[in-house]
């Protein structure tokens, strides 16, 4: 591992699951002090044109903007110098053997009435709660 942790959030569009991964995940590493430790990486194997419009609603009802945000391409090679790739139930990519993959089986947003965005928001919450906690272990881990 180097000295900055790379974790990132993949999906096929990059244009809900992963964009609301990666702004819990900015979330986390701000309240958690990581800026200088841990870099967040998001991309799609297929980038939609923009975030879906329902996902950036329900984002706003915590005060997380991501209207300005644009769905990008990734590749292996990127994602094969991240620590720990984390997809959304998705997944067909073929990365390294050193590459920890998580892969998330989460309902697709696209589409869902405000409540099931909602549900797949709070999941999303946890799961990505729940990486930045093992994340901090590794970075305490005495090396």
């Amino acid at each position: 591992m180097t000295d900055t942790f790379r974790v990132a959030f993949v999906c096929v569009q990059n244009a809900g699951r992963s964009q609301m991964s990666t702004a819990f995940a900015e979330r986390e590493v701000a309240e958690r002090g990581l800026e200088d430790s841990v870099e967040v990486v998001t991309g799609g194997t297929h980038p939609a044109d923009h975030v879906h419009p329902e996902v950036v609603d329900i984002m706003g009802e915590l005060d997380i903007d991501l209207s300005d945000r644009v769905p990008r391409e990734v590749t292996d090679e990127e994602l094969n110098e991240c620590d720990l790739v984390a997809t959304m139930g998705c997944s067909t990519l073929e990365l390294d053997a050193d590459v920890e993959v998580r892969d998330w089986a989460l309902e697709d947003p696209d589409g869902q009435d405000a409540d099931a965005v909602r549900e797949i928001r709070e999941e999303i919450r946890g799961l990505v709660a729940e990486i930045f906690d093992d994340i901090e272990a590794r970075l305490d881990a005495p090396a």
